[in-house]
């Protein structure tokens, strides 16, 4: 039950990125320069926290399960951005991809560490 809950919530957050991206534009106010960057971030912190709850009832080993949710939720970011290139008004930039990854590897780590926590 919980292993069909957690890949069905996966994919909805996936869905949502890419409607989301498939918009010319968001409503979304400019507070600072760079912000989309850290939404980027933030996003993408809470995809690969979703592989990782998806990926555990496969993967046993704490350490490949954060290799496998960040590399998966790196590689969306890059298909993302190559789905951006094709929207009118968005273009694909390598800097969004890099803040996909690195919030990937936060929110990996954070979940990491929690789970070393409640192991411990």
């Amino acid at each position: 039950m919980l292993k069909g809950l957690d890949f069905f919530v996966l994919v909805g957050f996936m869905a949502a990125i890419f409607w989301m991206s498939s918009r010319s534009t968001l409503p979304v106010p400019v507070w600072f320069p760079h912000q989309d960057k850290l939404a980027h971030a933030v996003v993408y912190f809470v995809l690969a926290i979703l592989f990782w709850r998806s990926a555990r009832h496969v993967i046993q080993s704490p350490l490949v399960l954060a290799w496998v949710s960040v590399g998966l939720a790196s590689l969306y970011g890059v298909s993302d951005e190559w789905h951006q290139s094709f929207v009118e008004g968005r273009s694909a930039d390598w800097l969004d991809w890099l803040a996909d990854t690195v919030g990937a590897g936060l929110g990996v780590f954070c979940i990491y560490q929690m789970h070393k926590f409640l192991l411990e």
